[in-house]
């Protein structure tokens, strides 16, 4: 009879004889998109592992240990705005189909599973509004029926084209103008003290009118951007102010109304500050039991710094209880003469490997879908998104960053898990996950001028391969 340890023992040891099996006699996918070619995930030939030996000092590897394993994957997806929704609104019903397909469909798209949307309105509408009449703390006005127009149809159709499953959460950008200490949704201020419970049941009601429509909500988070005052509606939480709101207010209320099991995600912002929230929130035993993890935005990289992927690992090794979900992230200052500008998509496929590679399970874009102008937007704040909508025209423009994307999306499915993957020299980047199935995507990133030969080392056994200047490499072995 065995016991616990010696099943799990017996068990790796069966999956790393069936995975060297594979790699010896198995070949390996490859799907490619690079700059300056009609490559968009673009399958190549196969190539075929071999018996591998140790790779020279001056030759650049990629190290694959499927035995080693981290976190698992819950999805990958993109939000569902107001403005989404209504450019999407706008299109003819054939190319409604097909951005549909595109990003939903796992065969002839990228296969998203993963959705946020806003708690009324954020700067990606046509204009601000909530769901109840100004100074109703009762919320006995509430009334979702803004979103039964555009966004509730536009999810509807989603969900669909995802085969009836896509996990979604919601998250606010400000409280009604009457709850905050400046009476005014946009520019910053605070939430007053004798509304904490009328807001914290706003989202209850959020949610429960949600769910009535045939929707469900996976969580939320509590507040977008708590530490930027912007033109737009937002919102100002210290991180004592988030906990206290969480642990004393939001958590409580979400139980007293049935919805303990809906998941919480705290901060929602960059991850520059990450860490001292997650101290201050986590680290308080009361407040944490109501939070699922932390999400986290990539603008700190806006003035010019670099990326803070090493504040998501110490979020991970301080609290591997909670989980790291990237939230929101689209490239800013829109052009429509720079859709195909490569280094747009490169900003993608590094923040997707270095923060996989940090523990983060969830990566959500932000609007699906935007007009020619880069909106609509109603404070003129117009990005990028990965796919746009011509309203003049009625065409679909896919970006580079669709096809980034989805090198991931595609490819990684919801419960695979990370499996240890390194590289020999900083020049290329990759990630691994096992799906279910058992297989492996290996994505590779190139992001120099160069070609580069490389080994790419599963166990013992190897490939010798090649991606082009700025390019991106899905391997399925």
């Amino acid at each position: 009879m065995t016991g616990p340890i010696e099943r799990i023992v017996i068990a790796t040891a069966i999956l790393a004889a069936c995975l060297d099996a594979s790699a010896s006699d198995g070949n390996i996918s490859v799907y490619q998109s690079a700059m300056d070619t009609n490559q968009r995930l673009a399958q190549l030939e196969d190539f075929e592992f071999s018996s591998g030996t140790q790779a020279l000092e001056a030759e650049i590897s990629i190290f694959v240990n499927p035995m080693k394993r981290f976190q698992y994957f819950l999805g990958i997806g993109g939000a569902i705005t107001d403005a989404s929704a209504e450019v999407f609104a706008k299109l003819p019903r054939k190319k409604q189909s097909e951005l549909l397909q595109a990003y939903y469909d796992t065969e002839k798209g990228i296969g998203y599973t993963l959705a946020r949307t806003t708690i009324h309105s954020s700067d990606f509408s046509s204009g601000s509004y909530t769901y109840i009449e100004e100074g109703d703390s009762q919320l006995k006005t509430f009334s979702i029926d803004h979103d039964r127009e555009y966004r509730i149809p536009l999810i509807k159709k989603a969900i669909k084209e995802a085969g009836g499953e896509l996990l979604l959460y919601a998250s606010p950008w400000s409280p009604p103008a009457f709850m905050k200490d400046s009476n005014d949704m946009l520019h910053g201020g605070k939430l007053l003290p004798e509304f904490r419970d009328s807001w914290a049941h706003y989202y209850t009601r959020f949610i429960k009118a949600y769910e009535e429509e045939g929707i469900p909500i996976w969580g939320i988070t509590i507040q977008n951007e708590p530490m930027a005052t912007q033109i737009w509606e937002s919102a100002i939480y210290s991180a004592e102010e988030e906990r206290d709101f969480l642990r004393d207010h939001l958590g409580p209320v979400m139980e007293k109304e049935g919805l303990g099991d809906k998941n919480i995600v705290v901060w929602d912002h960059n991850r520059d500050l990450i860490s001292h929230r997650a101290n201050v929130i986590f680290g308080d035993q009361e407040a944490a039991k109501y939070a699922w993890g932390i999400g986290f935005h990539w603008y700190e990289t806006w003035a010019g710094g670099d990326p803070k992927y090493d504040n998501l690992r110490n979020v991970v090794e301080s609290y591997p209880g909670k989980k790291l979900l990237f939230t929101e992230g689209t490239n800013e200052s829109f052009s429509a003469d720079r859709y195909q500008y490569w280094p747009n998509a490169e900003r993608y496929g590094s923040a997707m490997i270095n923060d996989f590679n940090a523990g983060t399970v969830g990566w959500t874009d932000w609007n699906i879908l935007l007009d020619e102008t880069g909106g609509p937007n109603h404070v003129g704040n117009f990005c990028f998104a990965p796919i746009h909508g011509d309203t003049q025209s009625g065409e679909l423009i896919y970006t580079p960053s669709y096809y980034y994307i989805g090198h991931f999306s595609k490819f990684i499915r919801p419960g695979a898990q990370r499996v240890s993957t390194t590289t020999s020299r900083s020049t290329l980047l990759a990630t691994s996950f096992v799906n279910d199935d058992d297989t492996l995507a290996t994505i590779v990133m190139n992001k120099t001028d160069e070609d580069i030969h490389y080994n790419l080392i599963v166990g013992s056994h190897q490939a010798i391969l090649t991606i082009p200047a700025h390019a991106i490499q899905t391997l399925i072995h």
